[in-house]
């Protein structure tokens, strides 16, 4: 009876991959006929220079990955490039380069997802460890999530046989507040905790053995999120990982993981962040205000905490200064890295229409596959600090402008709404985790063997 069973969900799987493999001869075909007229969305049609490919995001998929090595690095493309390896997509489309970046063919995928993507999410597990997080504070956007794939939506489904891909819903930082021991930095007892949830769900529903994790895909914002991955190697090495903490330096595969924005919601809401006045009304060139959280907000305030009244660097504001107000009155908010790679600056920068200035190693900037972030932002190299003035005021003030125009129009990607709505940041994170469950190659022998959680 058991090696029926497993033969049937082997046989279903199969019909998946079957049903992907068709959209792969379709995205070839889409990818050698790009005249074919575009489809007509009353709600939102993608368009404009803040996309890598407008049409493509609005209609395509891309899928298989395949690594190429020696390439040079090339900015704003860390999706699909790190260190010096860079992943294209195998008899799906090639890069094309223009004007020095790679720009490549990413076919059918948002329409594509509405209409076809499935997860399911396994209720095994109780609170305050497993389907609940914060959803509030630094961390809001794993606890978000959790919460809307939790209270049902578009894309989950109860049948796991129809399923496309699988998420665990644990959370990092709940473990974190309930069972680390303070200063300790012993995570093992983390790691136990997730080791132990996906040898429950293994045994008791067989998905996770089926595919070897590779349709399974975890989400976490707190810093511990990768260690936590390594509680089994199935885990970190097949499982799509859904990470605020997106550093390619530390093992983040950016072909097979995906960036989770880190925002930071401190009453729970984001209403009365969003919007700014126009840029006439913003006085100053630069602001930040920070903590000495890592190496590269050292530096930035050695170079410029009270040096300049256009760039205005502090530590921590003045009672008599508002956060926020500084930034709305600000063209550019530097949005350097804490002690991890990613900025709740960045979000915060995007909502009050300030065009971010990113300064940060190996950090994988979310939604990259879709965004060209070069249109709406400013990539500062740690070793330029020093020049940060020279920098911005060599941008021309039309070319400031258009940034300007851009990011109030990229800001619908990074909004939260309760329910969620299209094209928003719930619809994008699931956009990236669809891309990259696409891109996984199946392993449809894996029934044939016990090859148990991979602990």
């Amino acid at each position: 009876m058991q090696s029926a069973k497993k033969r049937r969900k082997a046989s279903n799987l199969e019909k998946l991959e079957a049903a992907l493999a068709k959209a792969r001869t379709a995205i070839r075909e889409a990818a050698l006929h790009r005249n074919q007229t575009s489809i007509r969305d009353g709600d939102y049609t993608p368009k404009g220079r803040i996309y890598w490919n407008p049409f493509a995001f609005h209609r395509h998929v891309f899928l298989i990955a395949r690594k190429l090595t020696n390439v040079r690095h090339t900015q704003n493309l860390s999706l699909v490039q790190y260190r010096s390896s860079v992943y294209c997509f195998d008899q799906v489309f090639l890069f094309h380069k223009i004007n020095t970046k790679f720009v490549f063919l990413i076919c059918r995928s948002y329409i594509e997802m509405e209409k076809t993507f499935k997860i399911y999410v396994y209720e095994e597990g109780e609170p305050p460890l497993i389907h609940i997080g914060p959803c509030k504070g630094m961390y809001a956007s794993e606890g978000l999530f959790i919460d809307w794939m939790d209270n049902g939506n578009s894309f989950r489904t109860n049948d796991p046989e129809e399923a496309h891909a699988f998420f665990l819903p644990f959370s990092v930082y709940q473990m974190v507040h309930y069972i680390y021991v303070p200063l300790t930095n012993n995570v093992s007892s983390l790691k136990m905790v997730v080791a132990d949830y996906i040898n429950v769900i293994s045994r008791k529903h067989g998905y996770w053995e089926r595919n070897l994790g590779k349709d399974h895909f975890m989400l976490s914002c707190h810093d511990w999120g990768p260690l936590t991955s390594e509680a089994t190697p199935l885990l970190y090495n097949n499982s799509i990982r859904v990470l605020c903490n997106a550093n390619t330096s530390e093992g983040f595969k950016p072909a097979k993981d995906a960036t989770l924005p880190e925002i930071n919601l401190q009453s729970g809401e984001i209403s009365g962040t969003l919007g700014g006045p126009p840029p006439s009304e913003r006085p100053t060139l630069a602001f930040f205000a920070g903590g000495v959280h890592g190496s590269i907000r050292r530096i930035l305030l050695e170079h410029w905490k009270d040096k300049d009244t256009e760039v205005l660097v502090y530590d921590y504001l003045p009672r008599n200064l508002s956060y926020y107000d500084l930034m709305r009155k600000s063209r550019f908010c530097l949005c350097p890295s804490g002690y991890e790679v990613a900025s709740p600056r960045i979000m915060e920068a995007i909502y009050t229409e300030c065009v971010p200035v990113i300064i940060s190693k190996h950090y994988v900037l979310p939604f990259s596959d879709v965004l060209d972030w070069s249109s709406f932002s400013v990539n500062l190299p740690v070793s330029e600090i020093g020049n940060l003035k020279k920098i911005l005021m060599g941008i021309s003030y039309d070319r400031y402008l258009t940034m300007q125009r851009r990011v109030k129009l990229v800001q619908r990607h990074f909004v939260i709404n309760r329910p969620p709505k299209r094209y928003d940041v719930f619809h994008m994170i699931v956009h990236s985790i669809w891309l990259r469950r696409l891109n996984q190659r199946p392993h449809i022998s894996a029934h044939k063997e016990d090859t148990g959680s991979g602990v």
